[in-house]
C-alpha cells in the first residue's frame, strides 16, 4: 500500500476514537493486534486493544487528538501531537477530577493489508499526572 494509504489508515482509527465509535476503530484494527500504550501495558489482541481504548473514552468521554506531524516510511505511520480532553471518569485508579488536560503524544502504528497490526503510543504521562493534580512521592521513583 501507498505511504498516503497508510497514513489514511492511522488516521481514520483516531479519529473513530475521538468520535468513541469502537466498531468502526475494530474494522482498522487487526484482531491479532499488539500494542504498547503508557510505555508498559503489553496489549495483545483486538479485545485487550479496545479495552483499553474504551478505559481512556471513559476517563476522558470528550477527549480528541490533534496532530502536528504524520510522517510514514514504508508499513509504519508515526504521529506527533496533543492529547485534549477532560478528566471525567476513572483513570488508572484516580477518581474524576473534573480537570482538562492537554499532554503531548508520540504513536508508532504498523499497517499491513490497511490493518493497524501493532500499536506503540506513548504519552507526556508526568504532564498528565501534574495536570489532575496527583501527588507523587518520591519511593515512586
Amino acid at each position: 500500500m501507498s505511504l498516503a494509504h497508510n497514513k489514511s489508515i492511522v488516521l481514520q482509527a483516531y479519529k473513530a476514537f475521538d468520535l468513541g465509535d469502537i466498531e468502526q476503530g475494530k474494522r482498522l484494527v487487526s484482531p491479532d493486534i499488539i500494542g504498547c500504550v503508557m510505555g508498559s501495558h503489553k496489549l495483545k489482541g483486538v479485545d485487550a486493544f479496545f479495552e483499553y481504548a474504551l478505559m481512556m473514552r471513559v476517563a476522558f468521554t470528550d477527549g480528541y487528538h490533534t496532530f502536528e506531524d504524520v510522517i510514514a516510511e514504508e508499513n509504519q505511520v508515526v504521529t506527533r501531537g496533543i492529547f485534549c480532553g477532560t478528566h471525567q471518569g476513572e483513570f488508572m485508579g484516580i477518581p474524576p477530577t473534573g480537570k482538562q488536560v492537554k499532554f503531548s503524544v508520540v504513536h508508532i502504528d504498523h499497517v499491513i493489508n490497511s490493518k493497524i497490526v501493532e500499536h506503540w503510543g506513548q504519552g507526556d504521562t508526568m504532564a498528565l499526572i501534574q495536570q489532575l493534580g496527583v501527588v507523587i512521592s518520591p519511593k515512586h521513583f
